[in-house]
């Protein structure tokens, strides 16, 4: 018979190893924020394939301190994706599935009666990652609360404010197709979202490598796969990294004439606003950090707007349109 010591041991050693990659790996990204894509979109395969350039946006978002609302068919993962990259990228998580009946101080807490004392309840809002799970199910006051802790990374309640601790990342999902019991999202709204994300089918290749992925009958069993990485310190170090890097002057030029002149074109009754130009700088930063670069380019500037903006914009065509029309006039 096996000594049960023995396993323990062996045990003990395997964890030891574990966290001895988890902590060389994590090293890594920290002196090379470059090394950090390729290993996210490697843990991340675990669980979803073929949605390499979506996570790339993710992981922009989070070091922008952004927001991102992720859209696509039923059954495309969308959950799951989000369940993936919160584990990875360690820290709290909670989520919040979205339906008619989800009240404003679910998110944003409330003040109860505990042992005679008033005290506060924090919401599901108080965490480092929240997956707001089709959120255009919720109530329009709803949504108006979470947006706000979004913007703020505060929520005020009977007139005091309660900051939300940093860093703070809202993936938020919804489903284009859905047009019963759903509030669309007001373009006020939207704006609050540093990117708005369609996520596609992918090709049949990646759906015959999907049944490969480990299930318990319908139910994906993989999560446990994906390696936690950084954790909330480590982020905020990445995002530090990100503040540092450096933006030439013709590269803001760039992302204020592109910014500006969708606002001019024929058949544009709301262009992008100037909220939109901090975003734009902010990932543009982002995505030279995650390229190994301390300085940013027009390549990224431009290659941001064409995802940072549509989402913003009111025309007769289509947002894509817009802004491929504005870079065309402004390059």
């Amino acid at each position: 018979m096996t000594d049960l010591r023995d396993e323990l041991t062996d045990g003990e050693e395997l964890d030891t190893r574990y966290q001895s990659e988890t902590w060389v790996r994590r090293e890594a990204v920290l002196q090379n924020p470059a090394e950090l894509l390729p290993i996210v979109q490697a843990e991340v395969a675990k669980a979803i394939v073929g949605q390499e350039r979506v996570i790339e946006f993710v992981l922009t978002s989070i070091l922008a301190r952004g927001h991102l609302l992720l859209e696509g068919p039923p059954g495309t993962g969308k959950t799951l994706l989000a369940r993936a990259l919160a584990r990875l990228i360690g820290g709290q998580f909670r989520r919040v599935q979205f339906t008619p009946d989800t009240n404003a101080d679910e998110i944003t807490g409330r003040y109860i009666r505990r042992g005679g004392e008033r005290v506060f309840e924090p919401g599901v809002a108080f965490t480092n990652v929240l997956l707001a799970d089709e959120i255009n199910r919720a109530r329009s006051r709803t949504q108006a609360a979470l947006l706000e802790a979004m913007e703020e990374h505060a929520v005020t309640i009977d007139g005091k404010t309660h900051r939300i601790k940093s860093p703070f990342f809202v993936l938020a999902t919804q489903n284009p197709f859905e047009h019963v019991g759903v509030a669309e999202l007001p373009e006020s709204q939207l704006d609050r979202f540093l990117f708005r994300i369609n996520l596609e089918y992918v090709s049949e290749s990646d759906e015959l490598k999907m049944l490969s992925l480990p299930r318990r009958g319908i139910t994906p069993d993989v999560i446990g796969e994906v390696v936690p990485l950084l954790g909330d310190n480590a982020i905020l170090l990445l995002q530090e990294a990100v503040d540092r890097v450096e933006v030439p002057e013709q590269v803001g030029l760039t992302a204020v004439r592109v910014v500006r002149r969708t606002r001019e074109i024929v058949g544009v009754t709301l262009g992008a606003g100037p909220r939109s130009i901090v975003h734009v700088l902010a990932a543009t930063k982002a995505r030279a950090a995650l390229h190994g670069r301390d300085k940013a380019d027009v390549d990224d500037v431009l290659e941001i707007v064409r995802q940072a903006l549509p989402h913003r914009i009111q025309a007769e065509q289509s947002g894509r349109a817009v802004i491929e029309q504005a870079i065309a006039d402004v390059a």
